[in-house]
């Protein structure tokens, strides 16, 4: 997906999620899409593992092969509406522990996906790392993509700099008594690399812990631009125009009939 244009609107999903019920989820994300899409929408990215919710225990009976049906169903959405759809799934590995992982499916039909490749402690008894890092170009902008932990780890955002990435994408997990700390990581690495910043995190209970939303963006000199302030459904929308981000286009889109 290229272009003359050097703007893009990423849509960040506040998605409720149901422990393990791939099928309910998937409907929601269709949901979520399909207003992303009305909204101008160029790409619309979900929390970590929203698929399935933040289950460790149910990585493995889920885990996921790259030519599963519901990835089909996501990439024909991607195509119908004409827009990059990021979600977050178990990745089946083949002889060892799955991954903790994201699709990302394209409006041309090409799905590519990536593995989670700094795991939090206590993950590593469900799930193994992955090893390469995931860079797409969209409208003319380098994406680079991050899970949860990868952010924590000043190599990943650094790998990606390296990768001349132009926005840092963020799928996570984050509680309300973890979110001051991580949003100061996320806005220092917006400072470090002179890049704006995008997180989707869950607002449901999930794998123990209580999410408390407040997805939205960080642009290059730090400061959080807007976004969500608490955990109600919706979509936030940032557009990024020739690598800054546009506070007074941001919208957050409340979603309804998804819980």
């Amino acid at each position: 997906m290229t272009g003359e244009t050097h703007d893009i609107t990423v849509a960040l999903a506040q998605a409720p999620v149901i422990r393990g019920a791939v099928a309910d989820n998937l409907s929601a994300h269709l949901r979520y899409i399909e207003q992303a899409a009305r909204h101008g929408a160029d790409v619309v990215m979900f929390p970590e593992l929203s698929l399935i919710g933040y289950e460790p225990d149910l990585l493995e009976p889920l885990a996921m092969s790259d030519d599963a049906e519901v990835f089909t169903t996501l990439s024909d959405a991607a195509m119908a509406h004409h827009l990059v759809v990021i979600a977050g799934c178990p990745l089946i590995n083949d002889g060892s522990k799955p991954r903790i992982g994201a699709v990302i499916c394209f409006p041309d039909g090409e799905r590519t996906f990536y593995a989670k490749q700094h795991l939090h402690d206590g993950e590593a008894v469900y799930c193994a790392p992955g090893h390469e890092s995931c860079l797409f170009t969209v409208n003319g902008v380098r994406l680079a993509l991050a899970v949860c932990a990868d952010f924590a780890h000043p190599a990943h955002a650094e790998a990606a700099a390296a990768q001349n990435a132009q926005v840092y994408l963020v799928s996570a997990l984050i509680s309300e008594s973890g979110y001051d700390a991580d949003a100061e990581l996320l806005a220092g690495i917006a400072r470090r690399h002179q890049f704006p910043v995008l997180l989707s995190n869950h607002i449901s209970n999930t794998g123990g812990w209580q999410t408390c939303g407040k997805s939205g963006s960080w642009a290059a000199r730090g400061e959080r631009v807007a976004g969500a302030e608490g955990n109600d459904a919706g979509l936030v929308l940032c557009t990024i125009k020739d690598g800054v981000l546009d506070g007074a286009s941001e919208q957050i889109i409340a979603m309804e009939g998804v819980a």
